[in-house]
Parts: C-alpha cells; structure tokens; sequence
C-alpha cells in the first residue's frame, strides 16, 4: 500500500491547467522548501489556471454561439445560457460587442459562480479565417475572487493541420477574499483535433500547447511549458495525455499525464531524476 506523503511532498505536486494534485512516494524525505509558503503559492498557480481556462471555454462557446445565432437570422444567442444572465448586442456593421451580465448575485456557470461582466468584442466576417476576439472583465468575480484583465483570444478557422484553432494571450491578476493576489501571463494554444463540426458535444477532442508564469506577490515565479501537447477530452475531467516542463523557485522537472487513459494518475519527474505519483482531484 502506499504510504501517506507527508505535507512537503504534497507541497512538490504541480498544477496545470485548473488542475489540483498531490504526490505520494514510499521515500518520505524532507526537501529545503518553506512549506506552507510553497503549498500557497501551488494552490493558488492551480486556481489562475482554473480561472483561466474556465473563461476561455465560456468565450469560445458564447462566440460561436452568437455567430450561429446570426447566420440564422436571429440578434442574440442566448442557447446554453441560465436565466440570470443578461445579453446585450451592440452592432456597428461588422464590428460586434456582447456584453455578458452575471448579476450582482452572480450566476452558476459548468459548477463555478461569475459574478459581474465579461464585454466580448470582434470584427464580424464569416468569410475571414482568423478573428481576433478580444475580452474585458467588469467588476468580475469568479468563485469569489476577483479577476482583473483585458485579454485576446485568436480564432483561426483551420491551422496547418486544417483544423480549428484558438491561441488565448493571457494576463490576468487574480484577488483573492483574504487578499492574497496572484497573476498569470502567457499564451495557451488550443487545437480543436476531433469533433469539429459534428453538432455532438461528447466528442470533442482538443491539443492543448503554450507556456505560462505565475508571480506571486513576494515577488515569486513559477514557469510552465508545455513539451508534449495535452491531450484533453471532454468526456474525461482531465488530461489524458502530454507532458509539461515545470520550473519553480526550489526546483523544477516534468510533469506527465500518461498514455491516454481516462483516469486521475500522473507522474512527476524531478531534474534529478527522481519521480513520484500524481493523484489528480
């Protein structure tokens, strides 16, 4: 049976991507790391990368979903959205700008509360095979934490495989309710592999490809790059595949997230060649 990692091996699990894991080995060994400034800055690196790739989707999907809305004819899209959100379209001939109202009171969106504005805007031409969507929060609120930025997400309608891309530029500050105050910075690549155009949800498959930091306010960083795609499947809540190059104040190594089973392992090699198993929750 595994042995129960002690807090400091917990402390060297890595985050990607919204993801939260720990790490067990039957070695438990104490490493020079401050550890409850260490698991801090880990679990608030994971809840950016939430954050981040949670608006991305909401984004995209409100995008595409507009543009359907008026290849059809109709104004605005409001398919796949709660009652307590608001829409309000501005059109200038081609230009649009969809403000997205959460409410005061905010509203569940895929498990998590947004709260405030997200202003979407885009030079409307069904023809062009890239468009540049841009974002702006407005007193947003994600899950409680405030979210500040104003950010792009590049849409190309078929990359050099011929599929559909999308390349997010992220910069972001995240506050959290005591305070605390983090931000990310980087460009994720999104290629939609399997699924495009299908009308069916399950079988949505996407690469997921980029690099990012994350800085704390003690003046810390952490770099992420990733070295194999993720592979990730919407029918699985996590990665599936791919490897990410991680480097941190007191260490760095590579995460991997397997061969393509649907299950919540990984691994986690140290640049001294020491590895440990990742649960993912």
């Amino acid at each position: 049976m595994m042995k129960t990692c002690n807090l400091t091996k917990v402390v060297l699990a890595l985050v990607v991507l919204g993801l939260t894991f720990t790490g067990c080995t039957e070695n438990d060994t104490t490493d020079p790391v401050p550890q409850e400034q260490d698991v801090s800055e880990v679990m608030q690196a994971a809840e950016m990368d939430e954050v981040s790739a949670s608006m991305e989707d909401f984004i995209i999907e409100t995008y595409e979903n507009q543009e359907a809305s008026e290849a059809r004819g109709m104004s605005v899209s409001t398919a796949k959205m709660p009652d307590c959100v608001t829409l309000t379209l501005v059109a200038q001939q081609n230009f649009r700008e969809l403000t997205v109202d959460f409410g005061i009171d905010g509203c569940m969106i895929r498990g998590h509360r947004y709260r405030g504005q997200i202003v979407i805007n885009w030079e409307r031409d069904p023809q062009a095979q890239q468009v540049t969507l841009g974002y702006v929060l407005n007193d947003f609120y994600f899950d409680a934490k405030q979210v500040i930025g104003s950010n792009s997400i590049l849409r190309e309608l078929s990359n050099i495989n011929g599929n559909p891309q999308f390349t997010h530029t992220v910069d972001i500050t995240v506050i959290w309710p005591n305070g605390a105050e983090a931000s990310r910075e980087g460009q994720i690549i999104r290629e939609w592999i399997e699924g495009f155009g299908s009308g069916e949800f399950t079988d949505n498959v996407f690469e997921v490809t980029g690099y990012w930091n994350a800085t704390f306010r003690n003046g810390n960083s952490h770099a992420y790059e990733v070295i194999l795609p993720l592979r990730r499947e919407v029918t699985c809540y996590h990665f599936v595949g791919g490897s990410v190059d991680v480097e941190r104040t007191y260490f760095g190594g590579l995460l991997d997230f397997g061969d393509g089973a649907c299950d919540n392992l990984a691994t986690f090699t140290f640049n001294d060649g020491n590895t440990i198993d990742i649960i993912l929750r």
